[in-house]
């Protein structure tokens, strides 16, 4: 298939799902129904964007650290928006991000278990940003909804001597873990239910169902490295509460 029928037959298939996916969520009636199909766009116009522009910088070290840390920059930003922007929200996804993500490249790079080059620094550390973002939202977002169903008991415990961070610990190990049960549920499923992208992106670029499978397995480790250091890092920077927080949006 030449690439001019390639680009119409997937600008049909696309077309097709949107209107399906968008189609679904007007028929019932569901709130933002329009935001699958915007998000489908922009994605769209932001790969078109990023493949021309990695196709020129994939093997320069400079230029692939430029492109990691607009991922990031965008990751935390985006974050950040969805627990309530302000400042100091602002830093805690930065901060948190930045940790989970430094130390779980340091390991996969350090360990030898994935060369040091910039196609695989860029490979690994986009998917490790794109992951640790999704679990830091989900880690704040459900850390303020268990805070604000479970006001009253965050103040009986405060009432009765319990610091504000004592009175939510509970809260934050509970938020802990369902933030990482999408990613958990990936990493056991994957080969039964799943073959993940960096598994079939990898054997479509010319390796071995072996050395594909090793490459998974340690991004799927390092997603859960970086997504745990991540939401550990944000529920116990919003723990300390003092007072109801708002309900997010």
């Amino acid at each position: 298939m030449d690439w001019p029928q390639l680009v119409v037959t997937t600008l049909v298939c696309v077309g097709i799902l949107v209107a399906l996916t968008t189609g679904v969520l007007w028929g019932f009636r569901i709130p933002h129904r329009w935001a699958p199909a915007l998000a489908i766009l922009r994605g769209t116009l932001q790969l078109a964007a990023i493949s021309v522009i990695l196709a020129g910088v994939i093997s320069d070290p400079l230029w692939v650290s430029v492109a990691l840390a607009v991922m990031f920059t965008v990751a935390a930003s985006t974050a950040t928006r969805r627990v309530g922007w302000s400042t100091a929200h602002a830093l805690m996804m930065f901060s948190a991000m930045g940790i989970g993500i430094a130390v779980t490249l340091c390991v996969v790079f350090a360990s030898g278990a994935i060369a040091f080059s910039p196609r695989y620094v860029l490979a690994i550390g986009g998917i490790v940003i794109g992951n640790a973002m999704s679990i830091a939202t989900l880690a704040g977002r459900a850390f303020t909804s268990s805070v604000v169903d479970r006001w009253e008991e965050v103040e009986g415990w405060l009432a009765l001597g319990a610091t504000p961070r004592q009175s939510t610990l509970q809260l934050v190990r509970r938020s802990v873990a369902e933030a990482l049960i999408p990613s958990t549920d990936q990493t056991k499923t994957t080969g039964l239910v799943t073959l993940p992208g960096a598994f079939v992106g990898a054997i479509f670029g010319g390796v071995s169902p072996l050395e594909a499978g090793q490459f998974q397995i340690v991004v799927l480790a390092s997603i859960m490295a970086a997504g745990s250091i991540t939401a550990v890092v944000v529920t116990k920077w919003l723990a300390p509460v003092t007072q109801k927080p708002r309900v997010l949006a």
